[in-house]
């Protein structure tokens, strides 16, 4: 704001706040302090503002007030600047998100010319000029009137130097104190001044003035009734449910009392303390409203530092893979829905706060932006390879060579499991081309009677080993689970089976197998924590900190396990569940997750263990 405008408002809040009186004498005019009748209103902010949409609706306004006949006020201007550059910023950045999202990088992206905003700002060019030149005239028209009513004091002052003046004068006297209510603003600083030398001399004027009591009476009543009839209309301002609307009348009523007459002296200071009393209770209302709206700015800021410390925390964990980022991103978002819900903050504070928030939600976005970024490198890479795949098992699907071909197709499946993730859609594409393949040549075989026979043995062999699994089941000897293994290792070792056979016999595989492992975890894990408390007096013999380094070890062992649990899971995320196919390695992976949960829990009781013996 250039030095014109500040003084702009300042004299218009004080021509607004001013407060006069009207009392016996001039001494009891100066005890009334005008500051505390009436609160600067520069604190206070519009109760209402029209919610603008878009950039074209507050151009479209710009335009209306720099090309129309109006008055620009600041206020509206200042909120017109906001309002655009609020949704500037927000359409920027949310053009910045979707290229980052659609894989740009951040480094090359080129903030392009706007020209809503260019002619937003020529705009606001015109409507600066324009209040650079009403405020020009406003000073020259202030400039007069103080002239006009210095010349207005001075007549009265030369009409009440005898009582014998002052009778020959009073027709005049009256039009001169209707001049005097014609001519308004006139320069802040002179304002108090000039009233206070104005209402001296109209009380000396009254004073000496002798005229027949009944005109002076008539005269005094009319100015009581008036003045009876503010006091009526300031104290009716208590009812108003609009603080900021019965501030305003105030200051009118205000206004339209020190320019009526006086009264009988015996009920000025009555009268005026009437009408000081009700605005006393507009005036408390106001600063009220104005201290209410402070501690709930206060509060706002509090609310807001907290979720600057949240988005501040996530932003500093460590992401172990794309879960933790998505997760992460959708608390990020709940917490930048919450603060649109909470209002301003105090005025000094209202841009810090939201520069600090925005700061911490770019780090957290430009993070994960370069995540994605290396994620997006491994994935093509990934994704060639099992092309490269699809391309081998290709040449092979045309082969009636039965036994060679499916070795190494065989092979092909092994190596395509130890290959990284891609993206779910093109994962699921690729896999269903490579699998595809896959069964045209195994059908063919099929078809054409090639290892028919060998499969059918194999079916056999596998069914035996499933009843063997069955018998383990119901076993309740030692070295269960070398034999389980043993099984599991023969098992695997056996070729294909009929192609209408595999999902039937893979299901029952593994229906008693599940049985089986979470048994033998149930109980394996309860005899090696039964065998480990037993050896804890032993290690403890060995020396003061040997139990402290045991659990120091164990500690290591926990957080690596936890640390493999989180990577599978992620992983698991990235799989298709919608074929039996797909189900296939997804059921393998949820068993080693299971497996390792479990011996998470063994680790920690482990743990728990040590602490009990510490203790003891």
């Amino acid at each position: 704001m250039d030095s014109q405008e500040k003084a702009l408002e300042q004299e218009q809040n004080v021509e607004q706040n001013v407060v006069e009186t009207e009392a016996a004498t001039p001494a009891v005019e100066t005890e009334i302090p005008v500051v505390e009748e009436a609160p600067v209103v520069e604190e206070e902010p519009e109760p209402e503002r029209k919610q603008y949409q878009n950039k074209k609706e507050v151009l479209a306004r710009a335009r209306e007030i720099a090309q129309g006949e109006e008055a620009p006020q600041k206020e509206e201007v200042d909120y017109l600047k906001t309002a655009f550059y609020k949704l500037h910023i927000a359409e920027r950045e949310a053009r910045l998100k979707e290229y980052i999202d659609g894989g740009g990088d951040p480094e090359t992206y080129q903030i392009l010319p706007d020209v809503d905003e260019e002619a937003f700002k020529a705009e606001m060019g015109i409507i600066k000029e324009k209040r650079q030149k009403l405020f020009k005239e406003q000073e020259q028209e202030k400039q007069e009137n103080l002239q006009k009513k210095l010349n207005i004091i001075e007549k009265i002052k030369g009409m009440a130097t005898s009582p014998e003046e002052a009778n020959k004068s009073y027709k005049e006297f009256k039009a001169l104190q209707e001049e005097w209510k014609e001519i308004k603003n006139v320069p802040a600083e002179k304002a108090n001044e000039l009233w206070r030398n104005y209402q001296l001399y109209v009380e000396q004027f009254y004073d000496l003035l002798k005229l027949n009591s009944e005109a002076r009476e008539y005269d005094f009543k009319k100015n009581l009734e008036l003045k009876t009839k503010l006091c009526e209309a300031a104290e009716k301002l208590a009812d108003e449910t609009d603080v900021i609307s019965a501030f305003h009348q105030l200051q009118k009523l205000h206004q339209e009392y020190r320019e009526t007459g006086p009264v009988a002296k015996e009920l000025r200071e009555d009268i005026w303390n009437r009408f000081k009393a009700a605005s006393t209770v507009i005036n408390k209302r106001h600063q009220q409203h104005f201290e209410e709206l402070r501690a709930k700015e206060e509060d706002n800021l509090a609310r807001k530092t907290a979720l600057c410390e949240k988005v501040e925390a996530i932003a500093a964990e460590e992401n172990k893979g794309s879960g933790d980022w998505e997760r992460h991103t959708k608390e990020i978002i709940d917490i930048q829905a919450e603060w649109k819900k909470i209002g301003f903050a105090p005025q000094k504070m209202n841009v810090k706060i939201f520069e600090r928030f925005r700061a911490a939600c770019d780090n957290f976005f430009g993070r994960k932006a370069e995540y994605f970024k290396g994620l997006k490198d491994t994935f093509k890479e990934n994704a060639e390879k099992k092309r490269a795949l699809i391309e081998k098992a290709k040449a092979l699907q045309n082969s009636t060579d039965w036994k060679s071909t499916s070795d190494k197709l065989i092979n092909l499946q092994k190596e395509w499991k130890t290959i990284g993730m891609v993206p779910k859609k093109l994962g699921d594409q690729l896999w269903e081309e490579f699998l595809g393949t896959c069964n045209k040549f195994f059908e063919a075989r099929n078809a054409a009677g090639g290892g028919r026979g060998e499969e059918r043995q194999n079916l056999e062999k596998k069914r035996d080993v499933i009843e063997r699994l069955k018998a383990v089941a119901e076993e309740k000897g030692e070295n269960l689970q070398e034999k389980v293994q043993q099984l599991v290792e023969e098992y695997q070792s056996i070729g294909h089976v009929p192609f209408k056979e595999k999902d039937k016999v893979y299901e029952e595989y593994h229906a008693v197998l599940d049985k089986l492992y979470k048994d033998l975890n149930i109980t394996v894990a309860k005899r090696r924590l039964s065998k480990f408390k037993d050896n804890l007096k032993q290690v403890a013999e060995r020396g003061e900190n040997a139990l402290d380094n045991e659990r120091a070890r164990l500690m290591r062992q926990y957080e690596q396990l936890k640390a493999e649990v989180q990577t599978y899971e992620n992983n698991l995320g990235f799989l298709n569940a919608s074929s039996k196919k797909g189900n296939s390695l997804i059921d393998e992976m949820n068993r080693k997750v299971q497996k390792l949960k479990d011996e998470v829990q063994l680790v920690h009781d482990k743990i728990k263990a040590i602490d009990a013996e510490n203790k003891e």
